[in-house]
């Protein structure tokens, strides 16, 4: 607790030194925990949106400096034992998202874990759902799993706005709408706060690395399939390049990189995706490799398999300074832009590779947070 109110002061001290009175002062009043009349940041009137490649459109809202600490919404679960498939509202001076939420049968107030899943362009969290069945490997592990919802307001094609320098800090824009809904959930049902995990696709993937960048002290690891880069495009002609390239030579010479993932993590990537370069998952693990206070043994580990009746695959796992595998990295050979191991009850899932869902839980359940930081004391 100490350390979060010296972590608020810091900031506070940050936002009064820039000229962001408001913003320091809506950050103290939180952080006391008094209560104001949320704000929602009104959207800019917009004559045309664009479209990148019939995929993402960008409807450019401002974001809001937001804490964790606005009401609890008013249809959200309840928080009691009832097991099942829930919808509900989060809202924040950010702005507000629907989600739905997974309760597996074995939950009886106990600590489970959480597992946080970010949905691609032109999906929803049902759609997802369905695609990689994770509510069926929640129940056999005995985990909660969220599925966050990307309005049509915030972005009409659904595509989580990764690409937007607003919506890549900590404590604005989509990042914060995130971060606080995983932690309403979590502060409803207990959730065990050493293993909260998060994971996506695509744009999901891209979004869901964000919130392991900016939120480390929330989440435990990180999974991103057919993802991208952290902080690789801040604008529309970036993202394009982005998707195609990765970090550019221009990205690297203005520090974009710099901030690293510093959180385990495993990256799934399809060796034929057209959509997202493969590159791509190369810079997520490199960018992931980099955050480790003392690197990652310089002689990772590869496997070459095979699924019965399916893709070959290659696995790639990367150890920290103790010996300890804290990195992962597939790539599913002759796979395009797709969920591997997905089912066809979903969109763009691939039934012919390994099963992401069951390896990134697996992975997961194996790195429970370290007993240190702010938002977890």
């Amino acid at each position: 607790m100490i350390e979060r109110m010296q972590d608020m002061l810091r900031e506070a001290a940050r936002l009064t030194s820039s000229g962001r009175l408001r913003d320091a002062t809506t950050l103290i009043q939180h952080s006391l925990r008094v209560k104001t009349a949320p704000i929602i940041p009104k959207a800019p009137p917009v004559d045309d949106n664009m479209t990148i490649e019939g995929t993402f459109q960008i409807i450019d809202t401002p974001g809001e400096y937001t804490d964790f600490t606005d009401p609890p919404p008013q249809n959200a679960p309840t928080g009691d034992k009832e097991s099942g498939f829930f919808s509900g509202t989060y809202g924040c001076s950010s702005g507000e998202r629907a989600y739905k939420l997974y309760v597996p049968h074995a939950y009886q107030g106990q600590p489970l874990p959480l597992l946080v899943m970010l949905h691609g362009c032109k999906q929803n969290p049902d759609d997802f759902a369905a695609g990689t069945d994770m509510n069926s490997i929640g129940e056999h592990h005995q985990c909660f799993v969220l599925y966050p919802g990307q309005s049509s307001q915030a972005n009409s094609s659904g595509c989580w706005n990764w690409f937007r320098h607003s919506d890549q800090q900590r404590g604005y824009g989509e990042p914060a709408i995130i971060a606080g809904m995983t932690q309403e959930i979590m502060w409803r049902y207990g959730i065990d706060n050493k293993r909260v995990y998060v994971a996506g696709l695509s744009a999901g993937g891209a979004m869901a690395l964000v919130m392991g960048t900016t939120y480390p002290d929330i989440y435990a690891a990180v999974g991103v399939h057919s993802g991208i880069p952290y902080a690789a495009a801040t604008d529309i002609p970036s993202a394009l390049a982005a998707m195609q390239q990765g970090l550019g030579k221009r990205e690297k010479r203005s520090g974009r990189q710099s901030t690293t993932n510093t959180l385990p993590t495993i990256v799934f990537h399809g060796d034929s995706d057209k959509t997202v370069h493969p590159m791509n998952g190369d810079q997520v693990i490199k960018q992931a490799q980099a955050g480790f206070d003392n690197g990652t043994t310089p002689n990772p580990s590869t496997r070459q398999e095979k699924v019965p009746d399916g893709r070959h695959y290659s696995v790639t796992v990367h150890h920290n300074e103790k010996s300890e595998p804290s990195i992962e990295h597939w790539v599913i050979h002759g796979a395009g832009h797709a969920w591997s191991g997905g089912s066809t009850q979903g969109s763009y899932t691939d039934s012919l590779g390994p099963n992401a869902s069951q390896e990134m839980v697996r992975f997961f359940l194996q790195h429970p947070a370290p007993p240190s930081g702010s938002l977890r004391d």
